[in-house]
């Protein structure tokens, strides 16, 4: 049985197969009995493309993403209910819920955040890259004790133009203010992209939080 879980949640327009070959980075033995899952969003109308039809987990209004860019919370709320769905499924399955490692990339880390701190349960962690926070600050009381239990790691591209660094930064100051425990890495000169860096540095933040079988 698999003994951890890893849910990579992908970025507008991307598909959930093409980014597969991240798991072969995670060479550590530890990661031999983990289950992958890379889902593919639905096609939906983005405003930000002109209403273009693409794979999308909920809408986005504007691209550059800001600090203060509008949110689609109840796309984004819908979204997490299918993100909750698949989690569900590996929990029953006898997955210990400190196993689960939520992790996306642009709009997939605002979806990770999201679906993190709205699981009822506390989790293994969320890793967020280049993401934003997609929801207002009322957002806060449906986030159960449990779920501010899950500690969050946020990396960001310094050189980001499509989701700005401020953007980025604004992340780990609200789930301060939250009181959830993040790690914030920038990485200068890094784009709007994942790097090989990043993806390193999360297996080895993984490594530590996983919970052996009891």
């Amino acid at each position: 049985m698999a003994r951890s879980f890893v849910l990579w949640l992908h970025g507008l327009g991307d598909s959930g197969p093409a980014n597969e070959p991240i798991k072969s980075l995670f060479t550590s033995p530890e990661f031999n009995i983990t289950k992958w899952s890379f889902p593919s969003a639905p096609n939906n109308p983005v405003t930000c493309n002109y209403g273009s039809v693409m794979p999308s987990w909920f809408d986005i209004h504007e691209i550059p993403v800001t600090a203060d860019s509008p949110k689609d919370e109840s796309g984004v709320l819908k979204a997490v209910q299918n993100v909750h769905a698949m989690i569900d499924k590996e929990v029953a399955a006898g997955i210990d819920p400190n196993n689960v490692f939520v992790c996306g990339f642009s709009q997939g880390g605002a979806l990770t955040l999201a679906s993190v701190l709205l699981y009822p349960r506390t989790l293994g962690a969320g890793a967020v890259f280049s993401g934003w926070v997609p929801f207002n600050s009322s957002m806060i009381e449906k986030f159960t004790q449990d779920a501010k239990r899950t500690p969050i790691l946020w990396s960001h591209g310094m050189a980001d133009r499509t989701v700005l660094f401020e953007a980025g930064q604004a992340g780990p100051l609200f789930l301060e203010k939250v009181g959830v425990s993040c790690e914030f890495k920038a990485y200068p000169g890094l784009g709007h992209s994942i790097s090989n860096e990043e993806l390193r540095y999360l297996e080895s933040w993984i490594k530590t939080r996983l919970k052996s079988s009891s």
